[in-house]
């Protein structure tokens, strides 16, 4: 059954600004950054007239973000935040910043789970901390990631390392973490006196029986000491307009996290404000459509790679719309993503990029109209 998305084309997409649209010349397709192709929901396009209607551009109030978010959450989970215990950043990365400034040291080990959402590498360090990286332990005839506690608690069992960052569902792997897990990570996270930062932001984005379990709702006191990071930023597809909130988990780490510079809140757009507290009061509607169509394409891209790429391997995500693809039967070397641009004028992201955890591997965004999924397929096959 045809979907409105399926009528937008690539000549529509190529008269964006955004960063997916400009960074290629027209003859390439391009299938990399996390933006979805598709119109916004029609309450965030609503509030961004009206604000641009009254002249409403000026620096940012966090006005009722932070309520808002809790009554989604609530309704959502089961459980909300405390809004007295939020702050408005600019972003999640400026957010983990704050947090990592605030709840370590100059030198600390920060660990995450590898192979990783790049930016986490550069975020660590430009705090003057140390990345600790956790392999995932990967099966490769499943293609799927699983935790493996024993590497995990052997890097938290130095005591340098003072923090877990965790992505959860995590990117790129696509992995939503179950109950069970995330209570074994916070049994390690109090065993070495851990912090655990959760990043959160495609908790929105989950399929099937999968289930989101926001950190900081576990009854244990790694979760009252944790931070999370929300925003409607990728579910929504408005990632340019700044803005997210970082979540103290309990009394504590709000202490610690309010007496931090908060230079991240600075950058913080007023629009960003209102397109996110829109998307979380009236978001609903639109976002349950999209998913069903990102499980459309989910289910087609497994697919179109049995047809056209069977030697690739890949299992469906548990959340988000970013493939994560083992190229290393291809042929292609540890960069297939730079084959697939030379060869087939299609960019998708570097898997190496990820850590080297992800020599042969690239990442495919899926939130595009089908016809276009379609072509994508077809030129990554065509460069082999």
């Amino acid at each position: 059954m045809s979907h409105p998305y399926d009528a937008i084309t690539l000549d529509e997409l190529r008269t964006r600004h955004s960063v997916k649209w400009r960074t290629h010349p027209p003859e390439v397709v391009p299938a990399f950054v996390a933006e979805m192709d598709f119109p916004l929901a029609e309450p965030i396009v609503d509030v961004l007239h009206e604000y641009a209607a009254r002249g409403d551009t000026g620096y940012s109030h966090r006005g009722a973000l932070a309520e808002t978010y809790a009554q989604y959450a609530a309704a959502r989970d089961g459980v909300g935040p405390d809004p007295a215990h939020t702050m408005v950043v600019q972003d999640v990365l400026s957010g983990i910043r704050t947090a990592l400034q605030a709840l370590t040291n100059p030198g600390d080990g920060v660990a995450f789970f590898v192979p990783s959402y790049p930016p986490f590498f550069r975020t660590i360090e430009v705090v003057d901390r140390r990345c600790a990286p956790v392999p995932l332990a990967y099966d490769s005839t499943r293609a799927r990631y699983d935790i493996d506690f024993a590497a995990l608690d052997r890097v938290l069992s130095d005591p340098s390392v003072r923090a877990l960052l965790l992505c959860n569902p995590q990117n790129p792997t696509g992995r939503v973490f179950m109950r069970p897990e995330l209570m074994q990570i916070a049994q390690y996270a109090e065993r070495h006196g851990v912090v655990v930062l959760s990043d959160e932001v495609h908790a929105p984005l989950t399929f099937d029986a999968h289930v989101h379990v926001p950190f900081a709702s576990l009854d244990t006191d790694a979760a009252t000491h944790s931070v999370s990071f929300v925003s409607a930023s990728k579910a929504w597809n408005v990632p340019g307009l700044k803005c997210a909130l970082a979540i103290a988990g309990g009394a504590a780490s709000w202490k610690a996290l309010e007496k931090a510079p908060n230079l991240a809140s600075f950058g913080t757009s007023i629009l960003g404000v209102a397109a996110n507290t829109a998307a979380f009061a009236e978001g609903g509607p639109w976002l349950a459509d999209t998913l069903d169509y990102l499980a459309a394409n989910r289910t087609l891209f497994g697919e179109l790679l049995a047809t056209h790429l069977p030697d690739a391997r890949w299992s469906p995500q548990d959340a988000t719309y970013l493939a994560w693809v083992d190229c290393t039967n291809l042929g292609l070397g540890d960069d297939p993503a730079t084959a697939f641009l030379d060869r087939g004028k299609v960019a998708v992201n570097h898997g190496i990029t990820f850590g080297p955890e992800g020599a042969g591997f690239v990442r495919v965004n899926l939130a595009t109209p089908r016809p276009i999924l379609e072509e994508v397929v077809r030129r990554l096959a065509g460069s082999v």
